[in-house]
């Protein structure tokens, strides 16, 4: 997996949450992917969920707050500990196991959690079709995850990034999908400017550009040029 090394490095909880959710911009896109994973999965009330590649519980939280019981599965066990830390702050400790653990070897039997998902994870996994079979495989009903897209602006972004980042194009997830056994059941495709450049924004001017953005977001344009999708599919 592309970056395991920095994530599990000591001060990644400080870096991680600091640049990416923290400040500005990050902070709308922050709200705007829990918005998405959640509109995704709901109803959540009482289901038995696993997050994959759960960092510091920022999804993890919201669904136990939503009265999910979830798993949260991670390699990082700093940002882990803040997933720990953010829990019981919430006051939902009891509704979430955090573990360490690999995600393509799940240690949870066939068709035991009502639903899987993963955010911010595929664009770091060497082997996608083996993680995906893996999550497919845990859930008795429902699989959640995005991808980064080939074909947007995301390609452009990926030329500043350390690690970069693995795109996809819609051929790809089809293959995936097929692979695991999943059918499509609903996707939603956002963020013509990838959302990484939203950071770099105060949260008043990256509110003002994202109105913008959304009247081309939801026409078959923004689809197709969309930096991001979201994925929602069903065991067969």
């Amino acid at each position: 997996m592309k970056g395991q090394e920095w994530y599990q490095q000591e001060d990644v909880v400080d870096e991680y949450e600091d640049k990416r959710f923290s400040r500005g911009g990050g902070r709308l896109t922050d709200r705007l992917e829990k918005s998405a994973v959640f509109e995704a999965l709901a109803p959540i009330e009482d289901k038995n969920v696993l997050e994959i590649a759960c960092g510091t519980g920022r999804f993890t939280v919201m669904m136990a707050e939503r009265g999910a019981d979830v798993v949260g599965l991670d390699i990082s066990a700093p940002m882990l500990g803040e997933g720990r830390a953010k829990a019981h702050q919430a006051g939902v400790a009891d509704r979430i196991d955090f573990m360490r653990g690999d995600a393509a070897r799940l240690p949870f039997p066939d068709d035991h959690f009502d639903a899987v998902y993963a955010v911010r994870f595929f664009h770091l996994a060497d082997t996608p079709d083996e993680y995906l079979a893996e999550m497919a495989r845990v859930s008795k009903g429902q699989v959640v995850f995005d991808t980064y897209n080939r074909f947007s602006g995301r390609s452009l972004y990926n030329w500043a990034l350390p690690m970069g980042s693995r795109l996809y194009s819609r051929r790809d997830v089809d293959r995936m999908l097929a692979g695991a056994d999943l059918s499509l059941t609903d996707e939603t495709h956002e963020f013509v400017v990838p959302f990484g450049l939203y950071r770099k924004l105060p949260y008043r001017a990256a509110k003002l550009f994202r109105s913008g953005e959304e009247a081309l977001d939801h026409t078959s344009l923004g689809d197709r040029l969309a930096s991001i999708s979201y994925w929602n599919a069903t065991v067969e």
